[in-house]
């Protein structure tokens, strides 16, 4: 049997009419459907007059769907600027998602629904009371994916669909009967799918192919497709390598799932993957509303509907990022993080950059809004990170930096590391979690006092001078957000690159040299050591208030810390050697 075959019974099962309409409504040739016919009574499944059999009735109890599992764990990363709501409860005609999914499966009987949660989970909850659903909880939802996700029901895969929670369906894609596994595909292209529909409706793996059928995410199983996708579920979640893997990996064998394709035409599935499809299926959805998108529109004079091409960037440790495009020209709206107003002083950082402004040094301003922190800069297609790993790249960035501090810039602010420690410490509101924390803190003032002896100059500092600041743009070098930046001593930004880079003391050594070219006295040694103890302390501070506002940078904070204790005593080690 065929998928032809079984679609050529569902039509006879679920049709009062005879033949010739059926071969029309089936778009088969007659030839085509007259053989899946013959098959199908050789098989038993219609008698002679092509009636329904009781081998076809018990068959359809078989495989009749009996439950439903919603994955609704993930982060929606790529809604940006929607951030505070999952993709499940993003309203399309007033209406969240996730519940006209729940309604469409109560309409053909379905009502053992059970959906996988994970971020926001709470905004999940009144759904149990609401519609009798049962929620799972993903504990990992930060780390894995829909593979994930998908495991911890595995034991439920049993007739059952699987359904993603941020597609909207036009008209109900559930049914009564099913007569065979399936996973569903659109006729559209898209280049980030991994499948192409055949003519055998198979769904071949296309790999790094240009593009392939669109990837709906929903799916129906039951029978020994559904025990082989549960074997492969729990074999595969215990492996890493599958830690950010979809659940459709678990249908492939041979390079082709093991499912049939099933194509759902149109928009019939429409995918919410991005702010702009939200806007094109309910451009007056209240979930647009959006700060961002405001002061977008407002800078520029645009109508909100002529910002397109939005996508959310890699979070820094401090801020977000947007990307945007008006009128074909590509920005990157920067908008402060949890808790970062109460670290940096906007206004400050505006001062900054009118002091680099025309000295081909940072990024380019197109506009800036100190009292809300939000800064508009270009977007440059072809631009990298510096690889710290990469010491070509390293010694461009290092001369960079030493191109700024030779230009002795000043600005009216300055970055005093006591009061900084003290500042944090107020911020974090608690105690450290490090147990010899007052230790190591005595020993870092003890580095400061020391720092206090010796001479320093006092010049515009980047202070967050790490690797993924310096942008690289064909032969030209940025470096960008200056929002820590201050008069300082310089030895501070050779510190602070170096345990950004999480260096070892070779390559400290190596960066220092590339600083100094190769001329680097006993003092500009001992004081980047010096700065590196004190900048890690620091930044282990910052990280647990952080941590505190909710935002892991899992074992940052650790190896902050151990600069501190570390390169401590290795100044320690180095003034008693020059004492004797």
């Amino acid at each position: 049997m065929n998928k032809r075959d079984w679609i050529v019974l569902a039509l006879i099962n679920n049709n009062n009419t005879d033949l010739n309409n059926l071969i029309e409504k089936s778009t088969y040739s007659k030839a085509l459907f007259n053989e899946s016919l013959a098959k199908l009574v050789d098989y038993g499944y219609l008698d002679s007059k092509y009636q329904i059999t009781s081998k076809t009735k018990e068959y359809l109890q078989e495989s009749k769907p009996e439950r439903a599992i919603i994955l609704a764990a993930g982060m929606g990363l790529r809604m940006t600027p929607i951030d505070k709501i999952p993709k499940a409860m993003l309203l399309v005609n007033d209406e969240p998602v996730i519940e006209r999914t729940i309604k469409q499966l109560h309409e053909v009987g379905i009502k053992e629904i059970y959906i996988v949660v994970g971020y926001l989970m709470e905004q999940f909850e009144y759904l149990i009371d609401k519609y009798n659903v049962e929620l799972i909880y993903d504990h990992e939802y930060e780390l894995k994916d829909s593979l994930y996700s998908l495991s911890l029901a595995s034991d439920k895969l049993k007739n059952a669909y699987i359904v993603p929670s941020s597609v909207w369906f036009s008209r109900n894609p559930f049914n009564i009967n099913e007569y065979f596994s399936w996973y569903g595909v659109s006729e559209y292209i898209e280049n980030d799918s991994i499948v192409r529909l055949n003519r055998d409706m198979e769904l071949i793996y296309c790999g790094d192919e240009e593009g392939g059928n669109a990837m709906t995410g929903v799916a129906y199983l039951f029978g020994e497709k559904a025990i082989k996708v549960q074997e492969n579920l729990d074999s595969f979640s215990t492996m890493s390598k599958y830690n950010r893997e979809s659940w459709e990996q678990t249908l492939f064998e041979n390079n082709k799932m093991f499912v049939y394709g099933r194509l759902m035409l149109g928009q019939s599935a429409y995918q919410i993957k991005k702010y702009e499809q939200l806007r094109e299926l309910d451009s007056q959805s209240r979930d647009l509303k959006s700060k961002r998108i405001n002061y977008i529109s407002e800078m520029f004079g645009v109508g909100k509907s002529e910002i397109t091409n939005i996508s959310g960037l890699f979070e820094g440790m401090t801020n977000r990022h947007m990307r945007f495009s008006v009128n074909g020209t590509k920005y990157l709206l920067r908008v402060p993080g949890e808790g970062s107003n109460e670290i940096i002083d906007r206004f400050q950082e505006a001062e900054v950059y009118s002091v680099l402004k025309g000295k081909d040094i940072s990024d380019k301003i197109i506009v800036m809004t100190p009292e809300k922190g939000y800064k508009i800069t270009e977007f440059w297609d072809k631009a990298r990170v510096c690889n710290h790993t990469d010491w070509e790249d390293v010694t461009r960035s290092i001369k960079h930096l030493r191109k700024l501090h030779d230009m002795n810039l000043q600005v009216n602010h300055s970055f005093d590391l006591r009061d900084r420690i003290q500042h944090y410490e107020t911020l974090r509101a608690s105690e450290s979690s490090f147990m010899d924390y007052e230790e190591i803190r005595e020993k870092v003032m003890e580095l400061l006092d020391f720092l206090d002896t010796l001479p320093k100059e006092q010049t515009l500092c980047h202070i967050d001078s790490a690797s993924v600041n310096f942008l690289f743009v064909e032969d030209d070098i940025h470096l960008i957000d200056w929002e820590y930046a201050a008069m300082c001593d310089p030895h501070i930004d050779v510190a602070m690159f170096c345990i950004y880079a999480d260096y070892n003391q070779d390559e400290i050594d190596k960066a220092i040299g590339i600083y100094f070219d190769q001329e680097v006295s006993e003092e500009s040694r001992i004081k980047v050591y010096s700065y590196v103890a004190v900048s890690g302390f620091l930044w282990s501070i910052w990280s647990e208030y952080k941590a505190n506002m909710g935002v892991d940078f899992g074992d940052y904070t650790i190896k902050q810390y151990r600069y501190a204790k570390e390169f401590y005593k290795h100044v320690m080690k180095l003034r008693e050697e020059g004492m004797h």
